[in-house]
């Protein structure tokens, strides 16, 4: 007999459409935000957005938190609270995304002018980098965790969580360091 917490349902034929469908959704995202922050000439616009980055540096720090309250929570053995913590994460990180676009298509790109090029910009560099790999990543938790994968979620997790709080940190932290 199956117990539901075991049964790890395994069709290849789904995993191979979900693998697609990161991997257009992740490609997606990354080549849109290549083109609104390289390609496109910012149009300024009627609208003043100016107060979107405290927004966005808030949406940050409520995903960071809520990444440890997530970590705190399965440390635990409280799979329920872990669960509501990592969708809330994700949607703080969703919600994010898409403040920060709206900001960047009407503002363009935020230049640093402060004093601390040198702490600054690896900062930015390293944040960059590692967030291309958060979206894809997190998908695959999300998916190995509905299809009650959990070993494979925890594998992945365990390389996703450091880059996810780091990313969501050094977000805020830029966001004080621009308005330093």
């Amino acid at each position: 007999m199956n117990h539901p917490e075991r049964f790890t349902p395994t069709d290849p034929k789904s995993d191979r459409s979900f693998y697609v469908f990161n991997a257009i959704v992740s490609t997606a995202a990354l080549g849109f935000l290549a083109w609104l922050l390289i390609l496109r000439e910012a149009e300024g616009g009627d609208v003043d957005l100016r107060f979107l980055p405290a927004v966005n540096a808030s949406f940050n720090a409520a995903a960071s938190l809520c990444l440890i309250g997530g970590f705190v929570a399965i440390r635990r053995g409280a799979r329920a609270v872990h669960q509501r913590f990592m969708v809330t994460a994700f949607a703080c990180s969703a919600a994010f995304f898409v403040s920060y676009v709206i900001y960047h298509y009407a503002h363009g790109d935020t230049k640093y002018t402060g004093d601390y090029g040198a702490i600054y910009f690896p900062i930015l560099i390293s944040h960059i980098v590692l967030s291309i790999f958060v979206v894809p990543m997190a998908l695959q938790t999300f998916y190995y965790a509905a299809r009650r994968r959990f070993d494979s979620h925890r594998k992945i997790a365990r390389v996703l969580f450091p880059i996810w709080l780091y990313v969501s940190f050094t977000g805020v932290a830029i966001f004080f360091m621009l308005r330093g």
